[in-house]
């Protein structure tokens, strides 16, 4: 059964760390019921120094998991654990913050020693926001580097698989939440389909070009989000262009959101903002979810 087009995000031009200017497609209380498990997705780019390399200087995160797909550029990242490094186009990292951790995310011109296509001053990417359920809200932290994303060609254009599985092309990244998520990179020339569990959460932003989700509908410009209904298994997409998929099992549990740091309940919001206060933020409870 194919799957209808429930509803439609824009999402609004914002700034958010030290004042990089990014695009948001939906985050926020208004939008978790629509997208759960998806908390959040930003797109930033910029061909402008200023708009981007204040960055996101040292934060705390709790009871989510943050992914970052970098397009264009590089980032240099660092967290409390000890992880540290640079990731380049076509790679991503994949950080549960569960109990707690501080990390920054610089953004960073090219490297003018690499044989780059773009301009070596343009930066762009994306980064999603993940919650976790309850009972691995304070799983200890887990970071990984994704260096290599499998990427295949077939007759509807390329696909980059992150996590999940398309047509035997596995992600490396490995997650053993209940919420299962698939994320697809998929550059389109022709008409691409997919299929995902029922009850699933299915989205889809048009990062680049134009792209038709429903016959019915007028082809969606970059900017959009398509919500899916969750029934059905098939999705449908044709067109030109470039689409992140997302997929996931919706937790439905209740959302307590303050900046950085979700979790179920306000109490649990006073807990954490209390251990800010008492530099006890960042702690180990042996609980694992490994990726």
């Amino acid at each position: 059964m194919r799957r209808k087009v429930e509803g439609l995000i824009q999402g609004k031009v914002t700034r958010d760390g030290a004042g990089v200017k990014l695009y948001r497609v939906f985050g926020g209380l208004e939008t978790v019921d629509i997208t759960d498990p998806f908390l959040l997705l930003d797109f930033f780019g910029s061909n402008k120094f200023e708009e981007y390399i204040m960055g996101f200087p040292w934060h705390p995160h709790r009871g989510i998991e943050t992914v970052t797909l970098l397009y264009k550029g590089k980032v240099e990242h660092e967290d409390s654990e000890g992880n540290k490094g640079v990731i380049y186009p076509g790679q991503a990292q994949w950080m549960t913050a569960g109990s707690g951790i501080f990390h920054q995310e610089m953004p960073k011109p090219m490297d003018r020693t690499f044989n780059y296509p773009y301009d070596p001053n343009t930066v762009s990417g994306l980064q999603l926001w993940i919650n976790l359920p309850a009972n691995l809200k304070m799983t200890d932290p887990v970071y990984k580097d994704v260096k290599q994303i499998p990427k295949e060609e077939f007759d509807f254009g390329t696909i980059q698989v992150l996590s999940g599985e398309y047509k035997g092309l596995v992600g490396p990244v490995r997650v053993k939440s209940p919420v299962d998520p698939s994320y697809y990179d998929v550059e389109l020339h022709g008409e691409f389909n997919a299929s995902f569990k029922h009850g699933y959460t299915i989205l889809a932003f048009v990062v680049e070009g134009k792209v038709t989700a429903e016959e019915s509908l007028p082809p969606m410009p970059s900017g959009n989000l398509i919500v899916f209904s969750r029934e059905g298994e098939e999705i449908k997409l044709s067109g030109e262009g470039r689409v992140i998929i997302l997929a996931g099992r919706p937790l439905y549990e209740p959302v307590a959101w303050y900046g950085p740091i979700v979790m179920n309940t306000r109490e649990q919001i006073y807990e954490a903002l209390d251990d800010l206060r008492k530099g006890t933020f960042v702690k180990k409870t042996g609980l694992r979810e490994d990726v």
